[in-house]
């Protein structure tokens, strides 16, 4: 199937490694230009190179400012804007009562602000599109919080919020805004959330895997194709949902 982003011009961010990466790589194997970005300069300089993508900036989307510069510089190695891949590390694991007030502020800008800022920047190109999409990478936790990352449940839902809400707004502009919502995916946060938990993390990620419907975790090349097939021309009237990339975790009915 040809999904319409040969040529297109995509900007995915927290793309040196994880779920970010398959994203891109998903992208580029349908002929789209896309440009990375991510906090690391030697691991998004390497990441670029592995996988050709058509840029990359080191940037913390945390910062003011910095989402900003990073569309700038995505747009001088684009052909266009058409895709914006909004994605971010997570915020560190907890509980409500072990979180120092002060995370919530650095979580606040790092998760909701990061996509805010990014966002803005990029509409006025996006408009231009007659392909525009942005994809939210969130996760099952907005639907089913996940116990020991109270940062991630709560922050993460507001970026759905605002997602939603774009969908409506921008739909007269033929872009649609939808989120990813993954769960089980074997990436490096799943590593930190099972050393996190207190229990040995080899042995954690086995138990997840043994217990997950599928018997197995998710590769993280499953999702970055879901996310390609959100950017593509079929999927042209589909907004303002979450589709989870969850092997079948989700225990409620949405």
């Amino acid at each position: 199937m040809d999904l319409g982003l040969k040529g297109r011009g995509a900007l995915v961010t927290a793309a040196s490694k994880g779920l970010g990466r398959a994203c891109a790589e998903a992208l580029i194997a349908e002929g789209a230009e896309v440009f990375i970005s991510s906090r690391d300069p030697v691991s998004i300089e390497g990441t670029a190179k592995q996988i050709n993508a058509a840029g990359w900036l080191a940037a913390d989307m945390s910062k003011p400012g910095d989402p900003e510069a990073l569309v700038r510089s995505a747009i001088t190695k684009l052909p266009s804007l058409d895709v914006l891949v909004v994605n971010a590390g997570g915020p560190p694991p907890g509980t409500f009562q072990s979180t120092p007030l002060e995370q919530w502020e650095v979580a606040f800008h790092l998760t909701l602000m990061s996509a805010v800022r990014l966002i803005r920047a990029g509409l006025p190109h996006l408009k231009r599109s007659d392909q525009g999409r942005i994809v939210c990478i969130t996760s099952i936790a907005v639907r089913q919080p996940i116990p020991n990352i109270a940062l991630s449940n709560s922050l993460r839902a507001a970026v759905t919020g605002l997602a939603k809400t774009l969908s409506l707004e921008l739909a007269p502009d033929r872009i649609t805004v939808n989120c990813l919502a993954p769960d089980a995916i074997l990436t490096d946060r799943i590593r930190q959330v099972a050393a996190a938990s207190g229990a040995d993390p080899n042995e954690r990620i086995s138990r997840m895997a043994a217990s997950a419907p599928m018997g197995r975790l998710g590769d993280p090349a499953e999702f970055g194709a879901t996310c390609a097939f959100l950017c593509s021309k079929q999927a042209g009237y589909i907004t303002g949902q979450t589709i989870g990339v969850d092997g079948g975790a989700l225990a409620g009915v949405h």
